[in-house]
């Protein structure tokens, strides 16, 4: 059987949606990988042997660092790629790629982490953080109508969707009218372990784009006048370092052992956005480490409450500073916040996807 592997940009690292493609392309280790846009420097040795292959945006001037404003252009590159020789079609994607064209008669499943945020629910958000003036903002708010008929006019070509948790699977009905299977994503367990020091100060990993709400943490710290470490990049970047006040650091990205060294000591992680899953947060409940989350999306599947971590019910500063004053108060064993994810592991992800793969191809 000729497989492909589809995902939607390979330009920001190993992050959770990278992490599941090379889970995917070690299932399928011949099958090559298209995307839209692929930064070989972001990505660096951890794509190394596979065979990647790019949209016609690739070869624009300038395409890698002005993608977000390629846009209007990514339904025409998703058009133009080639997939009629394959007979399995797997597509890994929020936004994009869940669209591609391929032969009648192959299978194409959508492994999907949201329908696209900016179409279908976060519009007014994204438009209004964006850096530039009125006229800007509104020629995007008048591409939208026609990238949403786009979106859902080409879900017929997806033979089988699969949601990353049970809110995505939600979307999914909502936005596209189609029924799907839910499949957790894979943690690294064995990569996020228990250590034996800690440390005083509380944590965020992330890209810093504007639905994280970080802001949000970053304020409420502000006022609780406690360590709160933030580790990541983004177009926030610079509006949330000029927030901070003196007990918050930006520390921008980092490499792996950074990030797996500051997860392992952390008092606690924080996740003040709703996550359409949400990886991180397993990661640091494998590390023995609870969690501080904003009560919605996928961590009401991957938190314990009360055991392996904490829900705050408003995405304000007040909220979150409430829960943060009431954690001292409350106690948590590493071991069952680490039993906890080991419900998410990559074996059990590649053999739930793998069954999934063979039943809907037989």
């Amino acid at each position: 059987m000729r497989v492909a592997l589809v995902h939607d940009y390979l330009m920001q690292g190993m992050r959770g949606a990278e992490r599941v493609l090379a889970q995917m392309h070690d299932l399928y280790p011949q099958a090559p990988i298209y995307t839209l846009l692929f930064d070989p420097v972001k990505m660096g040795n951890t794509v190394e042997g596979w065979d990647i292959r790019t949209s016609f945006l690739q070869k624009l001037p300038g395409a890698l660092k002005l993608h977000r404003k390629l846009f209007p252009l990514m339904p025409l590159a998703v058009e133009l790629l080639d997939l009629r020789q394959y007979d399995l079609v797997i597509s890994s994607s929020s936004a994009w790629v869940k669209n591609v064209r391929h032969a009648p008669q192959a299978t194409h499943i959508c492994y999907c982490y949201s329908p696209a945020r900016f179409l279908w629910f976060w519009s007014e958000q994204y438009i209004n953080s964006m850096q530039t003036g009125l006229v800007a903002k509104w020629l995007v708010r008048a591409t939208l109508p026609g990238l949403r008929w786009w979106d859902k006019r080409s879900t017929p070509r997806v033979s089988h969707f699969v949601a990353i948790s049970r809110t995505v699977q939600q979307r999914i009905r909502q936005y596209f009218g189609r029924d799907s299977v839910v499949i957790y994503p894979p943690v690294d367990t064995e990569r996020f372990v228990p250590v034996a020091e800690d440390e005083d100060y509380f944590l965020i990993v992330g890209a810093l784009n504007p639905y994280k709400r970080v802001d949000v943490a970053i304020e409420a710290f502000n006022r609780l006048g406690l360590p709160l470490v933030i580790i990541g990049d983004g177009p926030e970047y610079e509006r949330l370092q000029a927030l901070a006040g003196p007990t918050v650091q930006l520390l921008g990205w980092r490499g792996d052992e950074e990030v797996e060294y500051h997860i392992a000591r952390c008092r606690a992680f924080i996740m003040p956005q709703e996550e359409d899953f949400g990886i991180a947060p397993l990661e640091a409940q494998s590390a023995g480490r609870p969690v501080i989350a904003y009560g919605a999306g996928g961590v009401l599947e991957t938190i314990v409450e009360n055991q392996t971590g904490l829900l705050f019910s408003e995405q304000t500063p007040d909220s979150l500073c409430a829960t943060v004053r009431h954690f001292p108060t409350m106690s948590f064993d590493k071991q069952q916040c680490r039993d906890n994810a080991l419900r998410f592991t990559t074996s059990r992800f590649r053999e739930e996807f793998a069954e999934f793969v063979e039943n809907v191809t037989k």
